[in-house]
């Protein structure tokens, strides 16, 4: 019988071509379960377009990847169902009531009618929403539709969750609240693979990747990336990197 991995995410050698483009080239790394990943790099720099490979929506030109103990390339459908996915864009419907988007999504996602309602509860009391459960999404503040959106993609209980850019264009204090909600989402249990280009935000994840040009050029503990780089934040551990 075989042991169970400890790692959730297990990529090799993963690239994707755009014509002559190469926008990820060959990476590799591994992704434990538990972990908060930072998966970060300046615009551009592939996050994005390797994060759909990850989650089965864009096909790998070569290399591999298994998530949550499947190839994506050969099982994605399986795959879909074993994690949480929060798009840039935070993939609402904003011609649907707050209430109709978690139904929907839980719906996609398979739970039962019964468990549906719970879940909409559930989901409302936490995110201090219930006010606001007949309210359009086209029509809430971008803060709230950001925690929504968290909350959808972690509504059937996946075993990892992967985040892209999920605090960009929102206000310091929001991005720390949703911080907060990361944590807790972390504590019990779930894995959390976030992209950003926010590199203070290296701070708060476990490891760290560092992304340039396509290509992983560093990956540590953000204490050991500084120490590495002798600096005294992961910033000016980015400079370094992106100068070569």
């Amino acid at each position: 019988m075989k042991a169970e991995s400890e790692y959730i995410v297990e990529v090799e050698d993963l690239t994707r071509k755009f014509g002559d483009f190469v926008a990820v080239n060959k990476i590799s790394f591994k992704v434990k379960k538990g972990e908060i990943f930072g998966f970060l790099g300046a615009n551009g720099a592939g996050k994005t377009t390797a994060m759909k490979m990850l989650t089965g929506l864009l096909e790998p030109t070569s290399g591999k990847a298994i998530v949550a103990g499947y190839d994506v390339e050969k099982n994605a459908e399986k795959v879909k169902f074993k994690i949480g996915y929060m798009s840039q864009k935070f993939s609402l419907y904003d011609d649907l009531k707050v209430f109709e988007n978690i139904r929907l999504y839980a719906g996609i996602y398979g739970l039962k009618r019964s468990e549906i309602t719970k879940k909409i509860t559930e989901l409302l009391e936490e995110l201090k929403m219930e006010s606001l459960r007949n309210k359009l999404v086209g029509d809430l503040p971008l803060g709230w539709k950001q925690k929504l959106a968290f909350a959808i993609s972690m509504v059937h209980n996946p075993a990892v969750v992967f985040l892209d850019e999920p605090t960009s264009g929102v206000d310091p204090i929001t991005r720390r609240q949703f911080w907060e909600m990361i944590y807790k989402a972390s504590n019990a249990g779930t894995t959390i693979f976030v992209t950003t280009h926010y590199l203070d935000e290296a701070e708060y994840c476990t490891r760290a990747s560092i992304m340039v040009d396509g290509i992983i050029k560093a990956l540590d503990t953000p204490q050991n990336l500084k120490r590495k780089f002798n600096s005294d934040n992961m910033q000016d551990v980015f400079v370094k990197l992106a100068r070569g």
